[in-house]
């Protein structure tokens, strides 16, 4: 039986472990074709595992010139472009009054700059492919306020809003734009093996009593890639254990 993304192509940022990883061995096992992008090398050795259906690219999702890059290998490589799915991201948790200019505007660049970029250099492949699905990663600290995450909080809204924006341009083109909003996911990116007892009091936190895992969200991510959601656009969608609640 055919996948859920058969004869998909899609581009896939932050894929060097964690969510994007699984996101992209995800895609591939739902006959997906994937470009995997990352600052981190370990982006190579998750393409690798994917075979010919995928291809990694060193990727700085701040550099406008670079996503022009990714935009073009996709088109080379598989024919196409269907789906871009915002997952780079990076954390530093501080309140408002300990975060500094310089970590204020790293979460801006990567978090919010990156999506922007990602988004305006896939549009025009999608626009002439006819259709195409556009996931950003945002966070359920980007739908409600949180103490002490004063700078990621600040980006991820800022995801939110811009889907919504987007989801309105581009939909003449049956382009479509939804966002995704985790909450407490076991990631690297949140969590490293000292971390485990913080994470582990957190989790008592939340009303379905367990951190989330990747796949949680994977599944929402290959939903929203997939034909299955064409009339979802400009929509949130949150899996956070019923945190928000």
């Amino acid at each position: 039986m055919a996948g859920r993304l058969e004869g998909k192509v899609a581009i896939i940022t932050g894929a060097a472990r964690g969510q994007g990883a699984d996101e992209a061995r995800a895609f591939v096992a739902e006959g997906a074709k994937v470009v995997l992008t990352d600052v981190l090398p370990e982006v190579h050795s998750v393409a690798a595992e994917l075979g010919d259906a995928a291809v990694a690219l060193d990727h700085d999702v701040t550099d406008e010139a670079q996503w022009g890059v990714v935009v073009k290998t996709a088109l080379d490589r598989f024919g196409k472009l269907d789906v871009l799915v915002n997952n780079a991201g990076i954390f530093r948790p501080g309140t408002m009054l300990e975060t500094t200019k310089e970590q204020f505007v790293a979460h801006t660049n990567v978090n919010q700059l990156g999506v922007f970029l990602g988004m305006k250099a896939a549009a025009p492949a999608m626009i002439a492919n006819g259709s195409g699905s556009i996931v950003n990663i945002g966070s359920g600290a980007g739908q409600r306020g949180y103490p002490g995450i004063f700078a990621y909080l600040a980006s991820k809204w800022a995801v939110t809003g811009m889907t919504k924006a987007v989801a309105r341009e581009l939909a003449p083109h049956k382009i479509r734009v939804n966002s995704v909003h985790p909450g407490l996911i076991a990631t690297p990116m949140i969590a490293g093996p000292n971390d485990q007892a913080a994470l582990a009091e957190l989790a008592a936190t939340v009303p379905l009593g367990r951190t989330g895992i990747t796949a949680d969200v994977v599944e929402v991510v290959i939903h929203l890639a997939s034909d299955k959601s064409s009339y979802s656009t400009g929509s949130e969608f949150t899996m956070d254990g019923g945190t928000g609640l």
